[in-house]
């Protein structure tokens, strides 16, 4: 037998200390890159007058405007709500192409003709598609739609529920993809079709993440569909531009206010029924 050999020290960053290293890196040599600054975050004189002018508006926001801002409001949630409409029709759609559990291997979906052949390509196809979708934010598909048909309500909600659609899509992928496979295997053994297994088997088991990650993604559409306002949609968004453009910044924190009360009301229920689904 040869010498006794030292034992291997292990590699001191393993793989979570080495990505942490490189993202280190990379937001170094942005910052270099960028030639960023602290002393840039310091207003010149103007804008100084500026900052002051609207930051003390906060604690006197203007009640004349309460109504308007109401309203307004209104128009916001129903954009995002027509939004998430049409997001959650092509999230399920498009999920549902995009996850392998109904088609790749046993016991879920069986090793067929279709699931060797057709199944991946359509899969490949599906990815592909919702990742353009997700690529392009929401303000480019609106400046793509509001040029092309006009500032009307189709193109502002198309807007949204593209990109919405696509990111719903991946993540109810996933979902249901990496959801416990008990019950699929039981139906499976059962003579149960793979989109049986799918349905019945899989998607149950995903739901409720997927309500919870949905009602996410409504408060981020209420979001979405305030900065439309920035481009002539008619939200609350377009009223807060007018008012900072005519620098009424009392009423801009009215609306600031109001916007940020229904986004918090949202955020807790919506979180009250996350817990009663996840649970």
């Amino acid at each position: 037998m040869g010498p006794d050999r030292a034992p291997r020290r292990p590699f001191p960053l393993r793989t979570r200390g080495a990505v942490l290293l490189v993202l280190l890196g990379a937001a170094v040599w942005a910052f270099l890159y960028l030639d960023m600054s602290f002393a840039q975050l310091v207003p010149n004189e103007g804008g100084l007058e500026i900052a002051q002018g609207f930051f003390s508006s906060a604690v006197a926001p203007s009640s004349e405007v309460l109504g308007t801002a109401v309203r307004s409001l209104e128009a916001t949630v129903i954009y995002a709500a027509a939004a998430m409409s049409v997001s959650l029709l092509l999230g399920l759609l498009l999920g549902f192409l995009a996850s392998t559990a109904w088609w790749s291997g046993d016991p879920v979906g069986g090793r067929t003709l279709f699931g060797r052949t057709v199944a991946p390509v359509l899969y490949g196809v599906t990815r592909f598609v919702i990742g353009f979708m997700r690529s392009v934010h929401e303000v480019l598909w609106a400046m793509l739609f509001l040029a092309a048909f006009g500032i009307t309500p189709i193109s502002a909600v198309i807007a949204i529920a593209i990109p919405y659609g696509g990111t719903l899509a991946k993540i109810f992928s996933e979902m249901i993809d990496e959801s416990d496979r008990g019950p699929a295997r039981a139906l499976r053994a059962a003579g149960a079709s793979g989109l049986q297994v799918y349905f019945f088997g899989l998607v149950p088991r995903a739901l409720p993440d997927m309500l919870a990650y949905a009602f996410y993604r409504f408060e981020c559409a209420l979001r979405s569909s305030a900065v439309l306002g920035f481009f002539g949609v008619a939200t609350i968004g377009r009223d807060i531009e007018l008012a900072f453009l005519t620098n009424r910044y009392g009423e801009v924190w009215t609306y600031i206010y109001v916007l940020m009360a229904v986004i918090v009301v949202f955020d807790v229920w919506s979180g009250h029924l996350r817990k009663r689904f996840v649970a």
